[in-house]
C-alpha cells in the first residue's frame, strides 16, 4: 500500500463514521461507499476524495461532493432487485453506488467522453449491472419502464411528466425543480396510486436539462 492509499483509507473510515449519523443511510449504502473507490472517479489533484464540494470533470461538467452524492442515493431509498433509471451519468460515481445496491441501473449521458470513461470504471471495479446509453435522456426510456426509482441530475421548471409516467407503483423520482439559472429545490416525488406526494429535500444549483447529444465531446 502506498502512503496516498493509506491516507485515503483513513479518510474513508472517517467518512463512514460520519455517514452513520446521516438519516436514511442504510447498511447497504454504507457497504457501497466502502467498496466503490471514489478516487477512481475523481480528476487528478484532489487531495481528499471525501471532501464535500463539487469537483470538475471532463466536458465542462461537475460531480457532487462525497456527502452530497451519498445523500442523493439515500433519498432514493434503493433496495435490492430494484430497477433504476438515471439521467446524467457524469463521472459514474452515483451510478456505481446504486449498482452496488439495486438489481439494474440504466444510465443516460449526452457526452460520449463521459460515458466511455464511466463505463470503463464500471468494468474496472467489476460492476456489470449497468446499461449505459449515449443519449440526453430528456424523454426517459419508456421501453424499459416501469422503474422503481428515477434520478435526474439536472433541473426542470416543473415536475417532468415523462418521468413520472415511467414510474412503477410506489416508485419515486428525485429531481430539481426551479429555474435553470438559479437555485432550485431538490424534491422526491412518490407515486401513490394515481397521485404523487412531494417531499422537498433541500436547495441545489443544477444546470437545466440539456437537449441533444454533444456533437464533438
Amino acid at each position: 500500500m502506498t502512503p496516498a492509499e493509506g491516507v485515503d483509507r483513513e479518510r474513508l473510515a472517517e467518512f463512514l463514521v460520519r455517514l452513520r449519523g446521516e438519516p436514511g443511510v442504510s447498511p447497504a449504502l454504507l457497504k457501497a461507499v466502502e467498496t466503490v473507490p471514489r478516487r477512481m472517479f475523481l480528476p487528478s489533484g484532489i487531495d481528499d476524495p471525501f471532501e464535500d464540494r463539487t469537483a470538475p470533470i471532463a466536458c465542462g461538467e461537475t460531480m457532487p461532493g462525497a456527502l452530497a452524492a451519498v445523500r442523493i442515493v439515500a433519498a432514493m431509498e434503493p433496495e435490492a432487485e430494484q430497477r433504476i433509471l438515471e439521467i446524467g451519468t457524469g463521472s459514474g460515481y452515483v451510478t456505481a453506488l446504486l449498482a452496488r445496491i439495486v438489481g439494474h441501473v440504466t444510465t443516460f449521458e449526452r457526452y460520449r467522453r463521459l460515458l466511455k470513461a464511466a463505463s470503463q470504471r464500471f468494468r474496472d471495479i467489476g460492476i456489470a449491472n449497468v446499461t449505459p446509453i449515449f443519449e440526453d435522456g430528456r424523454d426517459g426510456f419508456a421501453s424499459g419502464s416501469p422503474y422503481h426509482r428515477i434520478v435526474t441530475h439536472s433541473a426542470f421548471p416543473a415536475p417532468p411528466k415523462q418521468f413520472l409516467d415511467q414510474l412503477a407503483p410506489h416508485g419515486s423520482l428525485i429531481c430539481a425543480i426551479g429555474p435553470g439559472d438559479g437555485e432550485q429545490m431538490l424534491v422526491r416525488l412518490k407515486k401513490i396510486g394515481s397521485r404523487f406526494e412531494r417531499e422537498d429535500i433541500g436547495p441545489v444549483r443544477y444546470q437545466a436539462i440539456a437537449f441533444g447529444k454533444a456533437d464533438v465531446l
